[in-house]
């Protein structure tokens, strides 16, 4: 005869582990809800001001690196977007996240 789980004391083992793990308390919750918040609104914000402020500069007629240029060009602007917003983006996302939390509660 092999043990397997039918026995009382392996159901009962089981039955006393937890199921899942405890959810974060609300102010874990809270913090990470503003991070992500302020990251979406700086990096959107930042993102499209690069990319206003390139549609603003002419192309060079000698210096031109073509298609390749705009890809990476495209791939600085996302990073440099994500600097800007670390560096910046609470002194005008906070205002806007307390907008959002009042209209959520």
């Amino acid at each position: 005869m092999s043990t397997s789980l039918s026995t009382p004391a392996a159901v009962c083992a089981t039955r006393l582990q937890p199921a899942c793990p405890k959810p974060p308390s609300a102010t874990e919750n809270g913090e990470e809800l503003r991070q992500a918040f302020q990251s979406f609104v700086g990096q959107t914000l930042f993102g499209q001001m690069l990319k206003a402020m390139r549609k603003t500069v002419d192309k060079s007629a000698y210096f031109n690196g073509g298609r390749a240029e705009e890809i990476f060009q495209q791939q600085l602007d996302q990073v440099l977007a994500e600097k800007i917003s670390d560096a910046s983006a609470d002194k005008f996302s906070g205002p806007m996240f307390e907008l959002f939390t009042m209209k959520r509660r």
